[in-house]
């Protein structure tokens, strides 16, 4: 009997947590919008500044734990700590009321995000 090997056809962790920290950051532009016209706006965007960052800590755990036993690329794991280290700032420069660094730079890390999900 022969086997052969295939790709798993579901969506391993680290994609999961990928989308999700995708989604998070598009869900935090909604509710940056929501900030200026509605009274809860403030409400879900730091609420929604928690789970972003949460996303970006699940991440950075998925990406170490599909390198570790594996032993594949180091890659993701940098990339994942790369957004950890802009979901840091991010946090930082939004309690600070800093909008002129925040607004682009949630907008990057959007744009890096859907990046690094349409390369994998």
């Amino acid at each position: 009997m022969a086997t052969q090997a295939t790709a798993p056809r579901g969506i391993s962790f680290l994609q999961f947590a990928l989308v999700l920290q995708t989604l998070t950051i598009f869900l935090q532009a909604v509710s940056a919008g929501l900030l200026l016209t509605s009274s809860y706006g403030e409400l879900l965007h730091g609420v929604g500044a928690r789970v972003m960052y949460g996303a970006s800590m699940l991440y950075l755990l998925a990406a170490v734990l599909a390198w570790k036993p594996g032993g594949g690329s180091v890659r993701p794991v940098r990339h994942a700590a790369g957004f950890l280290l802009l979901a840091s700032v991010q946090v930082v420069l939004g309690i600070a009321h800093v909008p002129s660094v925040h607004l682009p730079l949630g907008v990057a890390m959007f744009g890096l995000s859907v990046l690094a999900l349409v390369r994998r």
